[in-house]
C-alpha cells in the first residue's frame, strides 16, 4: 500500500518512524541492540523505523521500552 493512500493513522507510524530512528540514534544504538532489547528482529525495526511495517501496540511498546523513552513521546 503507498503512502498516499494510507487511511490516517499513516501520519502516526511516520511520526513515531522518524522519531524512533532519531531516539535510537541519539543513544547511540544499532538497529540490532534496539532488536535485542526490544525482542523484534532487526528486519522489523529497520521496516518499522523507514515506515514500510505498520507496527502493532504492543511492537510500539516494545520499542519505547527498548529506548527507555515513553511511548507517548513517540507518537507526539
Amino acid at each position: 500500500m503507498s503512502k498516499q493512500s494510507r487511511p490516517d493513522y499513516g501520519k502516526l507510524c511516520d511520526t513515531f518512524a522518524m522519531l524512533v530512528r532519531a531516539k535510537r540514534e541519539s543513544l547511540g544504538l544499532s538497529m540490532s541492540e534496539v532488536a535485542q532489547r526490544a525482542g523484534l528482529s532487526q528486519q522489523m525495526v529497520s521496516y518499522v523505523e523507514r515506515g514500510l511495517r505498520v507496527p502493532t501496540l504492543e511492537s510500539m511498546y516494545r520499542l519505547s521500552h527498548a529506548l527507555s523513552t515513553p511511548l507517548r513521546d513517540l507518537i507526539d
